[in-house]
């Protein structure tokens, strides 16, 4: 029996985020994807007019699933310090190397697309942004509950934030090793502290 049109586009979408998640987007060729997803090559473009469509289809995929997850782990019991820190815990193990089906798709991708089509760089752009969001919503708690004391301003601390867990992303990879997360993850505490 056929897979109905918008299965057939979210396994397409599924298939091509392990392939990236390893090699990149540029390393991955269409005829790749559509071998891995079992989809004969002509029909890529029922679902999508170009991989560039594809691409902002995949990181909006992408930043629904990832945007659901804070949202989760913001909305456990504890103070807006415990939240954020247990979303940054959640981050650190996540990024890490045993994880390779939940790897961030900014620190894979972004560099390399944003180079490539003014769409997908929108589209990070516009991701990006809501985690900041979610980030500043957490800051915000902590300050109205007493768990967080600041001199700066929450969406900065927020911004802040993001940016240096970005940093460590990158260095965990070139490094090989956790330990930019560790330092991440300490500076964060006393941030947030």
């Amino acid at each position: 029996m056929k897979k109905p049109l918008h299965d057939m586009r979210q396994h397409i979408i599924d298939v091509a985020r392990t392939l990236m998640t390893h090699k990149g987007y540029t390393a991955v060729g269409l005829t790749e994807i559509l071998a891995a997803a079992g989809v004969p090559k002509g029909s890529f473009y029922h679902y999508f007019r170009s991989k560039d469509e594809f691409g902002q289809a995949l990181l909006d995929e992408y930043f629904q699933e990832y945007i659901g997850r804070v949202d989760s782990l913001m909305a456990a019991k504890g103070t807006g310090a415990e939240r954020l820190l247990g979303y940054l815990r959640y981050w650190a193990e996540t990024q890490a190397f045993d994880h390779s089906d939940q790897k961030c798709l900014v620190v894979k991708l972004g560099a390399e697309v944003c180079d490539l089509s003014e769409d997908m760089r929108a589209v990070l752009e516009k991701g990006t942004e809501l985690i900041i969001q979610r980030i500043t919503r957490g800051v915000e708690l902590g300050i109205a509950d007493g768990s967080i004391v600041l001199k700066i301003e929450a969406p900065m601390l927020a911004e802040t934030l993001y940016q240096m867990w970005l940093g460590a992303s990158l260095l965990v990879k070139v490094k090989r090793t956790s330990q930019p997360f560790e330092a991440a993850l300490e500076m964060s505490q006393r941030l947030l502290s």
